[in-house]
């Protein structure tokens, strides 16, 4: 008698059931033969895909096994969704593949088709009129079901079994399948061994199935998938124009060399609760966005709906109703519990996607068998009658009743095929127990932010002499005669403004681009003259959406571009935190940089703006930076490391795959002066290319000031404190006080070296801390100096906790000159 909730033994015993009622077919089929009359799927590549299904089913239940007895650490499963196997099928193994956590059988039949070539598509003259791809600009009607495609990866396998009683039991399992299963396993005992994470996340990926690692359990990984769309595209149009410049996913440092073939589609899979979350939302609108605009992104969402987000149902119809409306991409819709149909609905959406280059999302209806995870009662919020409907409809029993009414196999068959499958999974299950868990905090982050400080240098100067040797002609085109260090003193935006012109002109693969920075060259003019020199496809306008920005970048760089998004200010950074911490910072860490997204975000921020402020202009916070694990944090307050500094970003970002954010102080901008009007202290010279070399500032080295003396304090500042800190020490130098002014430059990994000892040189250290006093870059300074075991004298003159408010109001709550002053009286004081 089964129990009101489906737990493995409940599942198991369903399923036997199920396959013993099963009438004995009254004629065997060849399984080289369609399993029905309207379909193209064949009884032998049906059998594979219900080993794949099975090989799932027995994964969930060894996961649960583990666990009983504490050592399986994940129990989320793929049982009810095993109809994604059909969605697999339907593509290729290069078509780069984000999974969410329930897409266990996708993988293993990914696995399966690793090394299986896919048929080629038909020229576009040889194909039905219905097949035809629409004019871009025109709309685009469903095509019929059923529409012949023999690009669908479906033909029978002249190495697979072709009939015969009790051939079916005795079929091996696929190695692929056994393969995937200990991958999968591997994951959930957290082995060391396991191929992508290496033991540090449960997660479906491998560089070599195409099959990109996430851990989101919401849609944060959706507007990755866009951000690749929009490089695959754009990749697959250079090489068809023969410029593709060598560029290859993940290049350099390691990673995965394999190039997508040039008509790839980016596929990603979400549960129907997502379809709710800003990111989701973010990720559609940008696919429907640029599909308007006439921008190509061949995009594959596949929303696989059980009704349910953990106990929150989704309202009967929401879903549909909600994907069926996003302008731009097409909707197509299956049942994941019948084979047949999901898998000629899945290939036909993936044709369209992959023809027509544009988005598409694939609503496949699926149950959720065994709760949403091992600790799930799921009789607290669903009734007994809804848990049985929902094993009415295992998609498992529904392959088997395929099979057997295909006359491809008996119940009996298939259940020993099931128990073989079975009892191969729980071997391999018993035989990762023994395998080597991760056992050191270096072994834990080793792939978590490479740091190749020579190599990085070495990039530098490489590029030094590109531009002066055989690229000089084309930069001084690109300048329009005039490179920059022949235009006398910049100021900072100018400097950048001039480095980034370098790094586009150096690296072929990068592109610039964020709200405004294109035509309009940015709200502050940083941007200006690029899209002119370098063309729209490589510096261009995107929509306002700040996640979708950054899902941009990305995509963009996991397909092996280099992008440079820009936020338009820190404060609207806060709006999509996520994309930079739990989607760019953790590639590297959970595919032990097998997978990278080098990216280098450029952010206007910080306060003291004159005449424009407010907290929105004016956001001084940068905790939330701070504490993602290994992000490069630059902040350059001079003209003069500005371009040195963005040089070393982007080459960090090309050689270690490292992920920056350049945080560049709005205030300085077009700062020119520093202690008297006219004196242009603030501008600086820009370097030539012999000169970059010698001029290098490597990532956690900061820059130190001699005022005076030097000998009675140091002041450890950064951004706009590092101007307010200089004209302090020059009014404490009057008194007869020598300062050293210490620039961070770098906030992560913040110059701990050189601040302990520059202050141990004067056992007095102010930190001067434009930031709030909680949470602010100054308690990191603190604590890294008592790490260090300073005992000298130290106090703090940071910004008060509180957001900026707008005009004179700002100056209550930020540092000040005089504030500085008086901190270092009171220091000397003591």
């Amino acid at each position: 008698m089964l129990s009101d909730v489906t737990t493995p033994q409940d599942l198991d015993d369903r399923f036997r059931e199920t396959l013993a009622a099963l009438a004995t077919p009254p004629q065997r089929r060849d399984p080289a033969r369609p399993v029905t009359d309207d379909t193209t799927l064949t009884g032998a590549r049906a059998l594979d895909l219900f080993d794949a299904q099975a090989t799932s089913r027995q994964l969930d239940l060894a996961g649960r096994w583990l666990r009983s007895f504490g050592e399986g650490f994940y129990t989320i499963g793929s049982a009810g969704h095993e109809g994604n196997a059909a969605v697999a099928a339907a593509l290729r193994a290069t078509d780069p593949a984000l999974l969410h956590y329930r897409s266990g059988a996708f993988y293993c039949v990914r696995a399966a088709q690793a090394d299986r070539p896919a048929p080629p598509e038909r020229p576009e003259a040889e194909r039905p009129e219905a097949e035809q791809p629409a004019a871009a600009d025109g709309p685009v009607e469903a095509d019929p079901a059923g529409t012949g495609d023999d690009s669908r990866p479906d033909a029978a396998d002249p190495d697979e079994p072709t009939g015969g009683a009790g051939s079916v039991a005795a079929r091996p399992l696929a190695p692929a399948y056994a393969e995937a299963a200990r991958d999968v396993l591997r994951g959930m005992v957290a082995s060391s061994l396991e191929p992508v994470a290496g033991g540090r996340h449960k997660v479906f990926g491998r560089a070599d199935l195409a099959v990109v690692p996430t851990t989101s359990t919401i849609a944060s990984h959706l507007p990755r998938a866009v951000g690749m769309g929009l490089a695959v595209e754009r990749l697959r149009r250079l090489e068809t124009s023969g410029r593709r410049d060598g560029v290859r996913v993940g290049s350099g440092g390691g990673a995965a060399q394999a190039s997508w073939p040039p008509d790839a589609i980016v596929v990603c899979s979400f549960g129907d609760a997502s379809v709710n979350h800003a990111s989701a939302t973010a990720a559609f609108n940008t696919a429907g966005w640029y599909d308007h605009t006439g921008l190509r992104i061949p995009v594959l969402f596949v929303c696989e709906d059980n009704g349910l987000g953990i106990s929150v149902r989704s309202p009967r119809g929401w879903v549909e109703t909600t994907l069926r409306s996003k302008p731009g991409v097409r909707y197509f819709a299956a049942d994941g519990d019948d084979l047949v149909r999901a898998y000629e609905v899945a290939t036909e959406a993936a044709a369209w996607v992959r023809r027509h280059r544009r988005p598409a999302v694939l609503h496949l209806s699926t149950v959720r068998l065994m709760g949403h995870a091992g600790a799930d009662a799921e009789t607290a919020y669903r009734s007994a009658g809804e848990i049985a409907a929902d094993l009415d409809r295992d998609p498992l029993a529904g392959t088997a009743r395929l099979l057997v009414g295909a006359g491809v196999a008996t119940g009996e068959e298939l259940l020993a095929r099931y128990d073989e499958i079975g009892w191969q999974v729980r071997r391999i299950a018993e035989e990762v127990l023994d395998e080597p868990k991760l056992s050191a905090p270096a072994e834990v982050v080793a792939p978590l932010a490479p740091r190749r400080p020579v190599r990085v240098s070495r990039a530098v100067a490489d590029a030094a002499a590109r531009a002066a040797g055989p690229g000089a002609a084309a930069r001084t085109e690109a300048f329009g005669g005039r490179p920059p260090e022949l235009t006398g003193p910049l100021t900072l935006a100018q400097s950048i403004n001039a480095a980034l012109a370098d790094g586009m002109l150096d690296h072929p693969q990068m592109a610039v681009f964020g709200e405004d920075v294109g035509v309009k060259g940015g709200v502050y003019g940083v941007t200006k003259g690029l899209r002119d020199r370098f063309g729209a496809a490589r510096v261009f306008d995107t929509l306002l959406d700040e996640t979708s920005i950054l899902g941009l970048g990305l995509g963009a760089g996991l397909a092996g571009m280099l992008p440079v998004p820009e936020i338009q200010y820190l404060a609207y950074l806060h709006n999509a935190e996520d994309q930079v911490r739990g989607e760019a910072a953790t590639m590297q860490f959970f595919s032990q940089g097998a997978f990278r997204n080098p990216m280098v975000v450029r952010v206007a921020g910080l306060a003291y703006q004159e005449g424009f402020g407010g907290h929105f202009h004016n956001d001084n916070s940068v905790a939330v930076l701070r504490d993602v694990p290994g992000l490069v944090i630059a902040v350059p307050a001079r003209p003069d490391d500005a371009a040195p500094m963005l040089r070393t970003c982007l080459a960090s970002a090309a050689v270690d795959g490292s992920v920056c954010v350049f945080l560049e102080p709005i205030a300085l901008y077009h700062t020119r002066d520093l202690y008297a009007d006219g004196d242009g202290e603030w501008l600086a010279h820009y370097a030539e290319p012999g000169a970059w070399t010698g001029g290098h500032v490597p990532i956690g080295r900061a820059r130190v000031y001699g005022v005076g003396s030097a000998e009675d304090v140091t002041i450890i500042t950064f951004g706009n404190g590092v101007p307010m800190s200089l004209r302090a020490a020059a009014t404490l130098a009057d008194e007869g006080i020598g300062t050293r002014v210490v620039d961070l430059r770098w906030l992560s990994p913040l110059p701990v070296a050189d601040v302990i000892r520059e202050a141990a040189a004067t056992g007095r250290v102010l930190v001067v801390d434009e930031t709030r006093r909680s949470g602010g870059v100054g308690e990191g300074v603190i604590a890294a100096l008592v790490d260090a075991g300073y005992v000298g004298a130290a106090r703090r003159v940071a910004g008060v906790d509180s957001f900026v408010p707008l005009g004179p109001a700002a100056r209550h709550v930020l540092v000040s000159e005089e504030a500085i002053t008086q901190g270092a009286r009171t220091l000397l004081a003591r």
